[in-house]
């Protein structure tokens, strides 16, 4: 059964490790398979119950805001540019007033979503208590693909995550997690990053997170790209 959100995509930042791809376009227009990343996103939203939009912008936004206006001709999506770029908590801040739902998915625009990927994302969805205020998609290492690092972001133990340290498992964020907005009113600054909020969580006992059971395509610089190309092959 799909519960009815509202999500952001965070589509602002400048794509540097995909040069010289991100030269002439904003990474979040980059193809694979002839389907631009936030067209796949955004489309994945919608088909797990999503009702509304919101994306921010500062790099190339222009031809952003072109390819939103191209296919949201059936969709509720709102654009939220940034003169000047806000990180990734701050650029959610800046646009809470664009939402009516107090608890919202927020996404990266690099992940490149697929049909096995929506049991994990409905059950984050559908198992979210407001209480909990902020849960994260994690997926282990072997799972992720597009992601190399040795070390973890994150260990999880009975759904509480903690910074990750040697000897624990690996897992890393996946892009995607559940949070109530009102967390973000803990933070005075306007540019600010998740870590910050994470860490805030983490202190109070009081991060959560659920973990993939199906495989993650992370595009983040070009050989995470060429593994998402493939998985279609």
């Amino acid at each position: 059964m799909f519960k009815s959100f509202s999500a952001m995509i965070l589509a602002a930042g400048y794509g540097k490790r995909m040069l010289s791809l991100t030269k002439e376009i904003p990474k979040p227009l980059i193809k694979v398979n002839s389907i631009p990343l936030l067209k796949n996103s955004i489309d994945f939203l919608y088909k797990i119950g999503c009702k509304k939009i919101v994306i921010n912008t500062h790099y190339k936004h222009n031809l952003i805001s072109e390819f939103i206006q191209e296919i949201s001709l059936n969709h509720n999506i709102k654009i939220s540019y940034e003169k000047n770029i806000l990180d990734t908590a701050g650029g959610v801040k800046n646009a809470m007033r664009l939402f009516d739902d107090e608890n919202i998915i927020v996404t990266n625009s690099d992940v490149f979503w697929k049909k096995e990927n929506e049991a994990d994302v409905v059950n984050l969805i559908n198992n979210f208590n407001s209480k909990e205020e902020c849960r994260l998609l994690l997926v282990e290492k072997e799972k992720a693909y597009g992601l190399i690092n040795k070390v973890g972001d994150f260990s999880l133990n009975n759904n509480l995550v903690k910074r990750w340290k040697a000897g624990d498992r690996v897992l890393y964020y996946s892009g995607l997690q559940m949070i109530s907005l009102n967390i973000l009113n803990n933070f005075i600054l306007s540019k600010f990053s998740f870590n910050d909020v994470w860490d805030f969580q983490i202190k109070k006992n009081a991060l959560y997170g659920k973990l993939m059971l199906s495989n993650l395509y992370h595009v983040g610089d070009k050989n995470g790209l060429k593994a998402a190309i493939n998985s279609n092959t």
